[in-house]
């Protein structure tokens, strides 16, 4: 989940590294699903104490929780829940959740049992209850419910016994379906039981979760995750048990479905056509070789018993087909006894001459065994690095092996820096770490980028710090130096232009917003701007095509001259907002006619931000330094009531302000809609306010929101919610009074109380906790573990040395010199905290 929380083992991150953590997983992960499920259950699965009772008693089953205060772990249950409405739906099941805040539904809305607690119903009374540990997620919640359902068609064993029993019943009635899951409620667990659900009457289905039943099934059970074996028992035989054949591929719902249909496959086919004209096989088993067996007249019996023997020995491996040579449309030379086809594009048909079964055998299980042992070995591998809680790392270590392809980027080295830089007015350059996690997975993003930019004259480069320190670390001294200081943080994105300073980027690391940066950057900032025409396609044109979706912020700078002193100020702002913002410079009549236009006086900067309109500009006077300028330029674009995204967050965070955050749910329909429109109306009116930074989330664009609100009270409080965090004087969290209306004077009133001390805080904020991700990453904890031993091994040391001092005063050998106490040397005895061993 792409969440900081985990409720499996409840512990809270503070709500800036939760911001963070957000923030990183929706770089590394490519698909923005991940991060954009819904944050309300929607009206689909929230039911009235009336509905509960009517659908209680339409003899569907229903699958309920009935919501009370809900913590950050509740509210992402009910993401989940929302989940498997869908997938329970096609089962029979009605999914939903009561809100006991404003529907009572007895018993269920009363007792404290419920809190943590979801309910299946059956025939109008309760069936089963599920802890919340036990359906944390759309897998946990499907297979449990099923297996609840399916609980007299799918059998639990715990002993080997049990299966016996279960064999022995079977025989001659039904096949048997054995699954094997490490726990319940995982995917495989689901899996399982939707295959079960549908083949149910058809095979018996029977699961364990380890114990002695593996070890009669000859399965390791630390190295094997899970497992499927088809039990044959069915067919009539002799034998104590039924024969089994193992499913080798690992388990899913369309695996196992795959499997189950390659089961029902004949045993044997005979064939009276060459095996080149034999069709590869079709749906459902497109995916599996085929072996061909030939056969003599005079020993047609034997070979159809070989024929059997062998295909037993190959189910779930291949298709065995007998070709009968007597028929005149086989060609295939005598010397061959054997063939093959491989599930490929090409349906190249391999002959043999094999003198034994098992040589049939090595051609498939061989590279089985490889691919098995392969597998096992980065099991133990995932193992060892999965403790790593780290899923940034965790996602660059599992497609450690799918590296993206560089070619198209220009590999920059200490000797071939500036020769490089000089060719390009502008150069893109990476600076990486191969064995940093968010180098790794920005990389991808990087050279989608580069891709985009191919017909450009815009430079693709990158350094691999890691081969090229000196040159990532700008050592004073070179010649010709570095035009950037020292690289400190990765991945940094430098632009470097001829004789000129490096401009860093600092945005979100993903594809879009680099590209936009660098769409910006090609500009000139300022332009220089000459014509009425010009001032018309700044202001309403994007400076390129690939900019067509983007509308940025642009700042027009309106001076006498251009030997005005104010330029040369205005034009190194211009550069600090290059990649960023549009900056155009006018000078002379155009000017003035400006200025007489919007009754201004010269010099001026009219600001149009992105969320306005041109017709009626900001006007700012030329400050007397270029940073003052600059913060003024900010502060006329920030948007006087803006929506807080995971893209923006950073930025507004660094303005240093409180937040005064609403919290607005997801409209259903045109009134949710006047609601939450009307609100931020009322929020404008409280107007800006220099501590506090007015803001809002909508929690169906930015569903994380609703994990830092809940972490922000405690528990997930009725929607909209208004609260003051982030204060620089404390971690209080204020929340406005829940039953009133949220009113620009109440507003401005409650925040009045909030400065007087006289409101209480509604919250906390967790104090910044960044300890490292498992005990052998502390390492701050192992130096000062490793401090006593060191004393401990200095101390026989200096023992020695007193012992020799000892022994030579005794021999006469230590001559005492006579010299002023105030030139003495310091001893410890004078400062105990001197280290005596320096």
């Amino acid at each position: 989940m792409p969440i900081c929380i985990s409720p499996n083992n409840g512990q809270h991150n503070t709500v800036s590294m939760m911001w963070m953590c957000v923030a990183v997983l929706l770089l590394v992960w490519s698909g923005p699903g991940e991060c954009t499920e819904k944050a309300n259950t929607s009206d689909l699965i929230e039911h009235t104490a009336a509905d509960f009772h009517e659908k209680l008693h339409s003899g569907k089953m229903m699958f309920v929780y009935f919501e009370h205060q809900v913590s950050p772990t509740i509210s992402l249950f009910l993401v989940e829940l929302e989940k498997s409405a869908e997938a329970l739906q096609d089962y029979g099941v009605l999914v939903g959740k009561v809100n006991c805040n404003r529907e009572l539904v007895h018993t269920y809305c009363t007792e404290e049992r419920a809190l943590h607690t979801a309910f299946l119903f059956r025939g109008g009374k309760e069936f089963l209850a599920f802890d919340l540990d036990t359906v944390f997620d759309v897998n946990s919640i499907v297979s449990e419910v099923l297996f609840a359902i399916l609980r007299d068609e799918v059998k639990y064993v715990h002993t080997d016994a049990d299966l016996l029993a279960m064999d022995k019943a079977a025989r001659g009635k039904k096949d048997i379906v054995l699954g094997y899951v490490r726990s319940l409620g995982t995917q495989e667990h689901r899996s399982i039981m939707e295959t079960a659900y549908v083949y149910g009457s058809k095979y018996q289905f029977i699961l364990i979760t380890g114990g002695p039943v593996l070890k009669h099934l000859g399965v390791n059970e630390l190295a094997h995750s899970s497992g499927v074996w088809f039990l044959h028992c069915r067919v009539h035989t002799s034998a104590e048990r039924c024969p089994l054949t193992l499913m080798r591929k690992p388990l899913s719902t369309l695996s196992l479905h795959s499997f189950l249909q390659l089961m029902e496959a004949p045993l044997v086919s005979e064939v009276y056509d060459d095996p080149s004209s034999v069709q590869p096989p079709q749906f459902p088993y497109q995916q599996t070789p085929q072996v061909f067996l030939f056969s003599r007249p005079a020993t047609e019996h034997l070979d159809l018993d070989t024929a059997t023997t062998l295909a037993w020995r190959l189910r779930g491996l291949a298709l065995l087909l007998l070709v009968h040579r007597q028929s005149p449309a086989v060609r295939t030379p005598d010397e061959y006894n054997a063939a093959y086809r491989l599930p490929e594009k090409s349906s190249e048909v391999k002959y043999l001459t094999l003198h034994d079964l098992d040589e049939v055998l090595d051609l498939f299980t061989n590279q089985e065994r490889e691919d098995e042992e392969n597998e096992e070995g980065e099991e133990e591998e995932d193992a060892r690095f999965g403790q790593l809680d780290d899923e940034i790392a965790l996602s660059v270590y599992e497609n450690r092996g799918n590296l993206p392809d560089m070619d198209s980027i220009t590999q920059l080295t200490s000797d071939n820096f500036h020769a490089t830089v000089a060719q390009s007015s502008l150069t893109m350059a990476l600076f990486y770490l191969k064995w940093n996690a968010v180098s790794m997975a920005f990389l991808s993003s990087f050279i989608e980028v580069a891709e985009r930019l191919a017909d450009s004259e815009v430079q693709v480069c990158a350094v691999d710090c890691g081969e090229w320190p000196d040159l990532c670390a700008s050592q004073p001294g070179r010649a010709p130096p570095i035009p950037f200081q020292p690289i400190t943080a990765f991945p940094s994105v430098l632009l470097l232009r001829p004789q000129q300073p490096a401009q860093r980027y600092r945005g979100m690391l993903g594809t879009e917003a680099l590209h936009r940066f660098i769409m910006l950057s090609r500009t000139a900032s300022p332009v220089l701007l000459s014509t009425q025409e010009e001032v018309t396609s700044f202001l309403g044109e994007v400076p390129h095509p690939e900019l067509a979706g983007y509308n940025p912020d642009r700042v027009l700078g309106l001076f006498s001259t251009q030997a005005h002193p104010g330029v040369p100020l205005f034009s190194e702002a211009a550069k600090s907002l290059r990649g960023e913002v549009l900056t155009g410079l006018l000078t002379e009549g155009l000017a003035e006619k400006w200025a007489a236009e919007h009754t201004v006086d010269l010099p001026t900067l009219f600001v149009f931000p992105s969320w306005g309109t041109h017709t009626r500009p900001s006007t700012l006077p030329v400050s007397t330094s270029a940073k003052e300028l600059l913060s003024h330029i900010h502060t006329a674009l920030l948007h006087p009531l803006p929506e807080l995204t995971v893209d923006n967050l950073p930025s507004f965070m660094s303005l240093g302000k409180a937040l005064l955050l609403l919290f607005v749910g997801e409209e259903e329909d045109e009134i949710g809609q006047r609601q939450n429109k009307a609100l931020l109306e009322e929020m404008r009116g409280v107007g800006r306010i220099e501590r506090y930074l007015a803001c809002w989330i909508h929690l169906g664009r930015t569903p994380a929101g609703m994990s830092v609100l809940g972490s922000y009270l405690g528990s997930m409080p009725l929607l909209p919610a208004l609260v003051l965090t982030h204060l620089p004087s404390g971690d209080e969290v204020y929340q406005f009074p829940p039953n009133s209306p949220i009113v620009a004077p109440s507003v401005l009133q409650w925040l009045q109380r909030v400065e007087d001390g006289t409101e209480s805080p509604a919250g906390m904020l967790g104090g910044d906790s960044w300890s490292p991700a498992v005990d052998f990453y502390d390492f701050l904890e192992i130096m000062d573990m490793q401090e006593p031993e060191m004393a401990q091994q200095q101390t026989p040391a200096k023992e020695r040395e007193e012992e020799e001092e000892e022994m030579d005063e005794e021999e006469g050998n230590f001559q005492e010199e006579e010299t002023d106490s105030s030139s003495s040397p310091p001893t410890t005895e004078n400062h105990p905290n001197t280290h005596s061993e320096l």
